[in-house]
């Protein structure tokens, strides 16, 4: 029997799968999230291999023989994880990817196509026609990420000071970035923002408020969502061009996945707006790192 290993490695969670000859999951374990570039180098290294060994203990526990096979997907520098990769030992070819390929495979059943990511980051991630990985975007917090909780986050407290400014028109933005941040007045946010030491996952956890309200109706934090998942789509169909030269573009096939994407309102906005057909990516990325094991010899 030939086991292999799958990890998932995300900002939030990292997650691990063991899966036999069929196919099928027989052992799994989820761990805290690994990304280096949030928890720091040694901390990352430390959580996915406390993670494989307690996966590999399930099998060991059970009279099953070591993998042969181990497949990350991970967030964060991709020569970290690579790095990595190469120094681990007693757990079969180990090959390091990022993390968009789980959902790629969903989006796109391992043929040409893309796929759009939006959670607390985004990224665009396409196959092309010859079957080469393409990654766009994905650059971080510090660096933007359109479209993610992050950058809808950011811009709806932009507003909001705006709004406190007399700049622009009273929505119901200004209460409940308010009601949810615990904050008095515009000076008081941007003082409890710049002195936070992870202003960027209490940022990022105002999007779904702001897709909320922006569903209800409410125009300003309609357009704070829509001008920021619009600037993802626009990459999307840069690299559509770039990598599908002379094919339709409704002909090219295209996904939408992660938390932000999937909400109603956003869903519905962009597939009206796309110029290739989105389909929502249903299944968990385990899922598609389950089939990306499937089809490894």
């Amino acid at each position: 029997m030939n086991y292999k290993i799958g990890v998932d490695g995300g900002g939030s969670k990292t997650e691990c799968i063991l899966i036999d000859d069929s196919a099928q999951i027989v052992a799994r374990h989820i761990a805290a999230g690994c990304n280096p570039s949030i928890v720091g180098a040694d901390q990352a290294r430390l959580i996915v291999t406390d993670a494989l060994h307690a996966l590999r203990t399930q099998l060991s526990s059970n009279g099953r023989q070591s993998p042969q096979v181990t497949l990350l997907c991970m967030a964060g520098s991709p020569g970290f994880w690579q790095e990595y990769a190469v120094g681990l030992a007693d757990f079969g070819q180990v090959t390091a990817f990022d993390d968009s390929l789980p959902v790629l495979e969903l989006a796109t059943g391992g043929g040409p196509g893309l796929v759009l990511h939006a959670g607390t980051g985004s990224f665009v991630a396409a196959r092309a026609p010859d079957g080469s990985i393409h990654y766009a975007g994905g650059l971080g917090w510090r660096f933007g990420d359109s479209g993610s909780g992050y950058d809808i986050g950011r811009r709806a407290i932009a507003h909001t000071l705006l709004e406190q400014q007399g700049w622009a028109p009273p929505s119901r933005l200004t209460a409940a970035m308010h009601q949810h941040m615990g904050l008095v007045d515009g000076a008081n946010a941007m003082r409890t923002i710049y002195s936070d030491a992870s202003p960027n996952v209490k940022i990022a956890a105002l999007a779904p408020i702001v897709l909320n309200l922006a569903g209800e109706g409410d125009a300003a934090a309609a357009e704070v969502v829509l001008a920021s998942a619009s600037e993802l789509l626009d990459l999307a169909r840069n690299v559509a061009l770039k990598l599908f030269p002379g094919v339709p573009l409704p002909t090219v096939r295209a996904g939408l996945s992660g938390p932000i994407l999937a909400h109603p309102f956003l869903r519905s906005a962009l597939t009206a707006r796309a110029p290739f057909p989105l389909t929502p990516v249903e299944e968990s990325p385990v899922e598609g790192l389950r089939r990306m094991l499937q089809r490894l010899a």
